[in-house]
Order: structure tokens, then C-alpha cells, then sequence
């Protein structure tokens, strides 16, 4: 029992290794971030794209 507390305790302070999920949790911010606003964009853009083409019939 002594120990799986002494690796427990030991994988638990251990810092090895954070800065590359760190890493990888701000990649996925970007890139749900560039997933929204691309969706956003692009909505208005065919709005726009749409509104031009009933303007010119």
C-alpha cells in the first residue's frame, strides 16, 4: 500500500511532460475559435453573395 501512495504521490507532483498538453489545449481554443468564426463569416458572406444575385435579376 505504502507503496502505490509513494507513486501516487509522486505521479501526482510530477510536472514532466504539462507543457506539451498545455500546448495542446490552446491549439484546440484556436482552433474551435477559427471554426466559429469561419463558420460566421461565411454565413454572411453568402447572405451577401445572396442578396447581390437577387439585386441583379
Amino acid at each position: 500500500m505504502k507503496v502505490l501512495r509513494n507513486w501516487a504521490t509522486r505521479f501526482i507532483r510530477d510536472e514532466h511532460g504539462m507543457e506539451t498538453v498545455e500546448w495542446g489545449v490552446l491549439a484546440a481554443l484556436i482552433v474551435v475559435g477559427l471554426v466559429t468564426a469561419i463558420g460566421t463569416l461565411g454565413t454572411h458572406v453568402l447572405t451577401k453573395f445572396n442578396a447581390l444575385q437577387n439585386a441583379t435579376s
